[in-house]
């Protein structure tokens, strides 16, 4: 006998397949899925692509809760085929309002809202909003259903470059100067790294207002970036408590289980009061060897997500006490951006990003800063497709060789994608000094090991 909830839930599939490779309605499927959608108590905006789920959710606020973590596994049991059918409905809505994307122009307000119902699907599946298109996210969330959070290292290599790729489409068919002229129109646009990735690209063609929102639109991306890195940064603690240097006698380094244990004998039994005769105060200072940090970069097309997250990176580290930030642009021309390196927003305005790639004029700037190999690090982050492999190559090995730390970076985005060249790979490995490739917290915990050791 066939299952009457089995069969509702094939329509509502169906109906998403042949939505998202047909645009035009099957009538069969829409009418069916309308009687599935009213019989099971959702609202009919559900079946409807031109509704974000933001919508939905403000109309119907005890949805928010069951798109949260939708899509994660449950755990085995037995199945509530009635509930999965409810579930089928709204996966379906996730699904179809991302990944049925259309042609034509888009409107800022059009990509404002696949925003939003992109980081829809990104709680459905147990993540930060941001998290699997690179950006501003900074760990998994549990969501409470099933099997908890997913594992992101093969979540975010499948699905995140994916959704950055249909983002950054959504971008390009925009008609971006005519909206950052338009403040209402440019103040509907949510920073991206696809957008940042095309206003860099376009901010020498843009003046007056439209570069004035460009602008603010980078260093509000900028920020929000910093602040998730500055986290993951200030995680590990630099350098060893220094006991030799008296703590300073605040009221954030006062050390209260300390106090109380040392003025016990103070305590008064008729008066039921403990006498505070001295203060005692926890060290903060801490041991630290001067050291250099170099940034390469490749700031060619495709290595704008790299440009943005090291050039953001450097910046927090160049924030440490005793930590010497230098930073290096690159493509067939290289640019030394030090002066700049505290201020991302002010680096990122001065990048020119594409073009070819040489690496041998970034080391002609990059070795001279190089005084003490032993407290020095050198990272260089590129795909490594140059066309001057063997002089390149046997400089950085001579970097190794001096006694400084060099890594090789294939890429520091979010998404933890990127390609490395096979050439350069095999060399790197030969020489002991592997490729760091993938998310950017593999580099952050690279620098602070070598910070911190």
């Amino acid at each position: 006998m066939i299952d009457p909830q089995e069969n509702r839930r094939q329509v509502l599939y169906w109906r998403l397949l042949a939505r998202l490779f047909d645009n035009e309605e099957q009538h069969a499927l829409e009418s069916a899925s309308v009687a599935v959608v009213e019989d099971i108590g959702l609202p009919p905006a559900v079946l409807d692509p031109q509704t974000g789920v933001d919508s939905i959710v403000q109309r119907h606020p005890d949805l928010a809760a069951e798109f949260e973590g939708l899509m994660v596994p449950e755990t085995q049991g037995d199945r509530d085929k009635a509930a999965e059918v409810r579930r089928a409905a709204l996966v379906s809505k996730v699904l179809l309002n991302v990944f049925a994307t259309g042609s034509g122009t888009v409107s800022a307000g059009q990509l404002s809202r696949w925003q939003a119902d992109a980081a829809w699907l990104e709680r459905a599946l147990g993540c930060q909003p941001g998290q699997l298109r690179g950006g501003r996210a900074a760990a998994p969330t549990g969501t409470g259903m099933g099997t908890g959070a997913p594992d992101l290292s093969t979540l975010i290599p499948r699905i995140g470059p994916d959704l950055a790729a249909l983002e950054a489409d959504l971008v390009k068919r925009m008609h971006l100067r005519e909206v950052l002229a338009d403040p209402a129109l440019a103040g509907q646009l949510t920073p991206s790294m696809s957008l940042i990735e095309q206003l860099l690209r376009d901010k020498d063609n843009l003046s007056g207002v439209a570069l004035a929102n460009a602008k603010s639109l980078i260093r509000r991306f900028v920020d929000e970036v910093a602040e998730v890195l500055r986290t993951q940064v200030e995680k590990a603690t630099v350098g060893a408590l220094d006991r030799s240097v008296p703590p300073k006698r605040v009221f954030r380094n006062l050390d209260l289980d300390r106090t109380i244990w040392k003025n016990l004998t103070n305590w008064s039994q008729e008066e039921e009061r403990l006498y505070v005769d001295r203060l005692y105060y926890r060290h903060t200072a801490r041991k630290t060897t001067p050291q250099r940090l170099i940034a390469v970069v490749d700031q060619s097309g495709s290595m704008v997500d790299s440009m943005v997250n090291c050039t953001i990176l450097a910046s927090i580290f160049a924030g440490l006490p005793k930590v010497d930030v230098h930073l290096i642009a690159y493509d067939t021309q290289a640019l030394d951006l030090t002066p700049w390196v505290s201020d991302p927003f002010e680096t990122l305005l001065r990048t020119n990003l594409g073009g070819g790639t040489d690496g041998t004029v970034a080391m002609a700037l990059a070795q001279p800063k190089i005084a003490e190999p032993r407290n020095t690090v050198v990272v260089w982050i590129s795909d490594f497709y140059e066309w001057q492999c063997e002089p390149l190559f046997e400089s950085m090995a001579a970097i190794h060789r001096s006694g400084a730390k060099f890594i090789p970076v294939g890429s520091v985005n979010s998404s933890g994608s990127g390609s490395v060249n096979p050439w350069f790979r095999e060399r790197f490995k030969d020489l002991g000094t592997p490729v760091v490739s993938g998310h950017i917290r593999k580099l952050v915990h690279e620098l602070k090991t070598f910070l911190t050791s």
